[in-house]
């Protein structure tokens, strides 16, 4: 083991008794961050793996004052040579993330970062672990943290967890339950991916409110459902014109100019499901930029079967579809809506789900201040309640996120979104085995 990476165990082990030996300031937010990011007991696999996780996670994310917990350490050490200072801080670049093994090494492995496509030389920075990992094999998935040692190659920071090999449907689903898990990790090694991915949530935004006309709409859930469709149509073709694809030429035609092969273009077609978004995403992948995918909106099953459904857009909070808003409107705009049975099961459902979210509150909020109050003073027991000052407090007790996250509506780097039809057409076509008449399956567009 060279001596930079031996070094950074023993500067990683001092970080992180120093984190767990503060008092004070420092303690109180390492107990407040682990407070807030902890899941539920039913939603964890290993609670002292996502305990050391979080306490990782803290040292380059948690906050006392201005100051990061690794600028404290740093501060608090002036005997640190120049090299130790330039280690420690490079840190700061450190991220969790869900990763493949593509190749063992001798003394680690070559990584690839799932969400990014990213590739990382990664080495354990104590034999002990070295020993431990020995039973990865390549095409493994491991989630876990990784810092910065040298320009070359990265250490394993946090504790590591081994799912082994996967096939495409559970990598999906894993994937999956990584952004749900980690939503400030999407894409921290690549923060123009992320960028790519909130302005494609805005661009959408200003596409919804150009089709329909206003920010929110109330349908039936067919109706609603058929327009969607229509105004995704609208985009694919909007997509092919701006790639200088004309939809009337031959798929060879299209594999001329594009400079590939009708094989290659095909081939593409079958992978994304659908000939003309594939076009579209092979032809620009040709120009060398990395290519994000919108991800196809369509309505669960039994939003397409409701009455009425409520769709809100959002340039941050991306799209919202509610079954319900129209009966909690009327609720409250109602006068004895103390004797609606409904209430208190809407109520906690809107406060309990967390697909309705902050911006569907203060919506709101903003529409029937006063109403509003009333109900919420009724439901909770507690008269004093004032929506002014105490809602905020109240979405934040029911884990609803005060800032906007990346919504679904968010486009998606193509080799995930690649990975994604793949998986479903895995899952369709092992569902149509053993059944006396095929069907076609159609994966999601």
């Amino acid at each position: 083991m060279d001596a930079i990476l031996n070094r950074s165990r023993e500067l990683k082990q001092e970080l992180i008794q120093f984190v767990l030996d503060a008092e004070g300031e420092l303690a109180e937010s390492l107990e407040s961050y682990v407070a807030a990011k902890s899941r539920p007991q039913g939603n964890r696999h290993d609670a002292t793996y996502e305990q050391n996780l979080l306490i990782d996670s803290f040292v380059t994310e948690g906050r006392v004052a201005d100051k990061t917990p690794l600028d404290s350490f740093i501060d608090s050490k002036p005997e640190l040579s120049e090299g130790d200072r330039t280690l420690i801080s490079s840190w700061r670049r450190s991220f969790t993330g869900l990763f493949a093994v593509i190749h063992i090494l001798p003394d680690g492995f070559e990584l690839m970062n799932w969400l990014t496509a990213k590739p990382y030389t990664v080495k354990p920075n104590d034999p002990e672990t070295l020993e431990e990992m020995a039973r990865f094999k390549e095409g493994d998935i491991l989630v876990t943290r990784i810092a910065p040692v040298t320009d070359a190659y990265w250490m394993f920071s946090g504790p590591c967890m081994p799912m082994g090999r996967l096939g495409k449907p559970k990598l999906a689903v894993a994937i999956g339950n990584f952004k749900e898990n980690h939503k400030d990790a999407l894409y921290s090694d690549a923060p123009d991916l992320l960028e790519q991915a909130w302005q494609s949530v805005a661009k959408y935004h200003q596409e919804f409110l150009d089709f329909f006309g206003s920010d929110e709409v109330t349908l039936p859930g067919y109706q609603l459902n058929k327009k969607i469709n229509e105004l995704q149509e609208l985009l694919t073709k909007r997509h092919l014109a701006a790639a200088g694809i004309d939809e009337s030429k031959s798929l060879a035609e299209i594999a001329e100019e594009a400079g590939v092969t009708e094989a290659e273009m095909k081939a593409a077609a079958v992978e994304a499901g659908a000939d003309s978004t594939a076009v579209s995403q092979l032809f620009d992948s040709s120009k060398g930029s990395p290519k994000m995918v919108m991800p196809k909106v369509e309505l669960p099953a039994e939003l397409k079967k409701a009455e009425q459904v409520s769709v809100f857009t959002h340039p941050r909070w991306g799209q919202m579809f509610l079954p319900t808003y129209a009966q909690f409107k009327a609720i409250l705009e109602s006068e004895d809506w103390q004797s609606n049975k409904d209430t208190n099961k809407l109520v906690r459902k809107y406060l309990d789900d967390r697909t309705i979210n902050v911006f569907i509150w203060h919506k709101l909020a903003e529409l029937y201040p006063t109403q509003l109050e009333k109900v919420l003073q009724a439901f909770l027991e507690r008269p004093e309640f004032k929506l002014e000052r105490d809602l905020e407090a109240l979405l934040k007790e029911h884990n609803k996120p005060l800032e906007p996250e990346l919504p679904e509506i968010a486009s998606v780097p193509l080799h995930l979104h690649n990975l994604f039809q793949e998986a479903l057409a895995e899952v369709n076509k092992s569902k149509s085995k053993g059944k006396k008449k095929e069907k076609t399956v159609r994966g999601f567009r």
